[in-house]
């Protein structure tokens, strides 16, 4: 019984004096690695996670891309100003005719203006186109100045004007009207006269004036010199037909 005992104890001995020297000598080498097992079930959507920080601009290509959809109309915008009125359209057809008024009373021709003049040449002023008649015979109502040569309407209305003048030569002579200093009209009347002998030029026309309008004879400077003489005698002379209404 002492021999085992011996022998057992000098085992011991004999194994605890290798551990000393190495540990690694009872070691067991390391093992593999295992299969992977089967994937697992898909677990619970996480969180939103918050707003990254806004990314570089984009490279410009110049390659315009196709129009979008049309969005929502946006707010009624702030009312502008007020443009400038266009122009008059035109007009339209006439209306059906009104009902007839009741009979006015009665006019007088007494009542009625009646501006009429007629004057001659005998001793007018030299130079100027203007062909001053300076000798009146009749200025109803005073509308002729014979210093100027010039009617000057004081009654609106249709006029009649005639002139008749007398020459030995070549002449042209014109009607002139103007309204508030701007010439509106002027009606030319030539005479040709080759033989030296006395000749009338005259002319005539019918005018609308209103008030302040002046008519006056004016002369060609080139073909105006008209005959002054005690044989015979060159006339201007104008009255009212009707009134405006």
């Amino acid at each position: 019984m002492e021999a085992p005992r011996g022998w057992l104890v000098a085992c011991v001995l004999a194994v605890t004096l290798a551990s000393m020297l190495t540990e690694d000598v009872c070691r067991a080498p390391n093992g593999k690695d295992g299969a992977a097992g089967k994937p697992g079930r898909p677990g619970r959507p996480g969180l939103k996670g918050e707003r990254g920080e806004p990314g570089a601009p984009g490279i410009r290509t110049g390659i315009r891309g196709l129009k979008g959809d049309q969005g929502e109309p946006g707010p009624p915008g702030i009312p502008g100003n007020v443009g400038f009125p266009g122009p008059s359209g035109p007009f339209g057809p006439p209306g059906p005719q009104g009902p007839k008024g009741i009979k006015g009373n009665p006019g007088n021709i007494r009542d009625q203006p009646r501006p009429a003049f007629s004057a001659i040449q005998r001793n007018p002023p030299m130079g100027g186109n203007v062909v001053i008649f300076d000798t009146v015979i009749t200025n109803q109502e005073g509308p002729y100045q014979n210093h100027s040569g010039r009617f000057v309407c004081a009654v609106p209305g249709f006029y009649y004007f005639t002139f008749q003048v007398v020459s030995k030569w070549d002449i042209c002579l014109s009607i002139v009207f103007s309204s508030r200093g701007r010439l509106l009209r002027s009606l030319g009347f030539c005479d040709a006269n080759s033989k030296g002998l006395f000749q009338v030029v005259s002319g005539g026309t019918v005018l609308q004036l209103q008030r302040g309008d002046q008519v006056w004879i004016e002369k060609d400077p080139l073909k105006g010199r008209i005959y002054q003489g005690p044989e015979v005698d060159s006339i201007f002379s104008g009255f009212l037909i009707f009134p405006s209404a």
